[in-house]
């Protein structure tokens, strides 16, 4: 087997969630990128190849880069790479962040629309009070120069989420399971004020000391790390559809 056991698993549930992204809306024609760090290694990346759709990503497509942005094996025999802005958004995050598995960065309809919202995202709903302390990273343009990678990184700090304004939603987490999750759940929260403020009335924000709460009782040591859990059932529901992700 080309690749080993650790590294083939993590690659079927990278391609997993690629292939689920857009089942939920989450995804950008051939844009944006999952990337996840091969189990065992420091500067190991997998990434998708740039010109494909999430729908068609599968385990063996993907293509193995370190932190450096080298190419390390590329499957593809005519000439398809990576791109570019895709590699300095992510291994910004795993070279700064080894707790950091995989990173999610989406260009989503609702991401977007509360990116573009001074007032950030919205305690309003228990889905986003889950993203109480979400960071912030403001619109430098396209994400092609390395000299962002520090601010970028600075930004987002310790936390598992931001908010690219201008731009869209990205999630940094321990693994592809916990990343999808967030964005899942990140996105839902967006969607919901989107719908909240075309509603055109007063909206009920919470006391802060149920904001806190709340946002405590999604904190990984707290209850659960969430998303772990539920990815069987993604896996079986991806499998239920097309399984030729595993290929």
């Amino acid at each position: 087997m080309k690749y080993s056991n650790s590294e083939w698993e993590a690659r079927v549930d990278l391609a997993a969630c690629y292939r689920l992204m857009p089942l939920f809306g989450m995804s950008d024609l051939v844009y944006n990128h999952i990337t996840a760090r091969i189990p065992d290694t420091d500067d190991e990346i997998l990434i998708n190849p740039y010109g494909y759709m999430y729908e068609e990503i599968t385990a063996s497509s993907l293509i193995k880069i370190n932190i450096k942005g080298e190419v390390l094996d590329n499957p593809h025999a005519d000439g398809t790479s990576i791109n570019q802005a895709g590699y300095v958004i992510h291994s910004a995050v795993h070279a700064s962040r080894h707790d950091v598995g995989c990173v999610i960065h989406t260009h989503s309809r609702a991401g977007m629309a509360v990116s573009a919202m001074e007032c950030g995202l919205l305690p309003i709903t228990q889905t986003s009070m889950r993203f109480k302390d979400i960071a912030y990273h403001d619109y430098e343009s396209v994400a092609i120069d390395m000299d962002e990678q520090q601010r970028l990184v600075a930004d987002l700090g310790h936390q598992d989420a931001m908010i690219l304004r201008n731009h869209g939603l990205l999630v940094a987490s321990p693994s592809i399971a916990e990343a999808f999750n967030a964005m899942y759940w990140l996105e839902m929260a967006c969607r919901a004020q989107v719908d909240a403020l075309a509603g055109n009335t007063k909206l009920i924000i919470p006391s802060a000391e149920v904001v806190d709460k709340t946002h405590h009782l999604y904190q990984p040591s707290v209850r659960r790390p969430f998303g772990i859990m539920e990815w069987p059932a993604m896996r079986r529901y991806l499998d239920r559809r097309d399984a030729s992700y595993k290929d």
